[in-house]
């Protein structure tokens, strides 16, 4: 081989080599999006992750660090923008403003309010930055995809299981609805879904009411004036999350009464707490590690160009939808720390260890 050849030979190890390289970066496959990372031009990319309230724990707690985790895998050089707009719909809209000014190449957000969410969207693909809608549709103006457990489902679910318990145990008189957020459409299909099983049920819905900001204290503060009005013809209290059913129960513990059974919606750890304890009877198990990796995994396809398919349609968006699980005192061991979503170390603290060891969580 004489020298030129050498050369030549040279330069084309090292191209391949290179190119070897970036196809290593970014790669990693998963179930739902195939083999991440065949364009090097999306490395070091830009996506935004925007929640909308500091009132619910699970947004800091898991939400942030799955999807980041998640991204972080599908994508080592990109960078997530995480912000929370603390129940601000004004802020949220800044936030996005300012992920966009930054370049991202895709956000997701669960919008504080769903109406205005639409200027976000608007904004957003204006700029040809597809938006995920995470959690909370955007009804208005359709998101360029949509992921969620279903909404309408968990309230249907958590409204049977209390009127069935309720049946079970011949209760007779009337039922509470708390509701999430009036600004929320998701709080909307969950208030529409607990309909579908109150309605019917044959118990009298006394009074409903729709929580501003899903916050526990204003859901608390309605429910000491419902009791005060009703009084022992209160069976059964629905509240749409745990939040909400954390406030409801504390209204109850002040006003110095029984507390019925009331539901929730989320699986926070005060949730689970509270169920070991006898004092919320169920909740919703919807594994956020679920949404938060799908979101990631849609947002990685988006970001390389691609344009995912949904699995169904909600708000002419294509949508995936995940079925969530009752938890009751009878099945918390198995769903919630036999699968490892919970630690008994997390739960099983003081005054509620005794309650852990009779339903044998260890």
């Amino acid at each position: 081989m004489n020298r030129a050849q050498m050369r030549t030979s040279a330069f084309a190890a090292v191209a391949v080599l290179a190119g070897s390289v970036l196809a290593a970066c970014g790669s990693g496959s998963d179930a739902g999006g195939g083999t991440a990372g065949g364009d090097g031009g999306v490395q070091n990319a830009k996506v935004a992750f925007l929640m909308p309230d500091l009132a619910s724990t699970r947004y800091e707690l898991q939400d942030k660090p799955l999807f980041e985790a998640k991204m972080k895998q599908l994508c080592p050089t990109c960078e997530v923008i995480y912000q929370n707009a603390d129940s601000d719909a004004a802020k949220q809209q800044q936030q996005a403003n300012s992920a966009l000014a930054q370049g991202v190449k895709a956000i997701v957000i669960d919008p504080v309010d769903s109406a205005a969410a639409a200027t976000i969207v608007k904004s957003a693909q204006a700029q040809q930055v597809p938006i995920i809608a995470y959690d909370r549709p955007i009804p208005a103006t359709p998101a360029d995809y949509y992921i969620s457990f279903d909404n309408e489902k968990i309230g249907s679910l958590i409204a049977q299981s209390l009127v069935d318990h309720l049946k079970a145990e011949n209760a007779e008189g009337g039922i509470l609805q708390v509701n999430g957020s009036p600004t929320d459409a998701a709080a909307g299909l969950i208030k529409k879904g607990i309909h579908s099983a109150v309605d019917p049920s044959g118990f009298k819905l006394l009074a409903e009411y729709d929580t501003p900001d899903w916050q526990p204290e204003k859901a608390q503060t309605w429910v000491s004036g419902q009791i005060t009005q009703f009084k022992d013809q209160i069976v059964g209290v629905v509240a749409a999350n745990d939040g909400t059913g954390g406030g409801t129960i504390a209204a109850f513990k002040a006003a110095g009464v029984k507390v019925p059974p009331v539901t929730g919606n989320d699986a926070e750890v005060a949730a689970a707490q509270r169920i070991v304890s006898g004092d919320q009877y169920n909740t919703i198990s919807k594994p956020i590690k679920i949404v938060a990796e799908a979101s990631a995994n849609v947002a990685w396809e988006f970001m390389q160009g691609k344009k995912p398919a949904g699995k169904t349609q909600l708000y002419n968006t294509p949508s995936e939808l995940f079925v969530p699980t009752v938890v009751t005192k009878e099945n918390i061991k198995e769903v919630l720390f036999d699968s490892g979503i919970m630690k008994a170390a997390d739960v099983c603290t003081g005054e509620y260890a005794k309650g852990c060891e009779e339903l044998g969580i260890k």
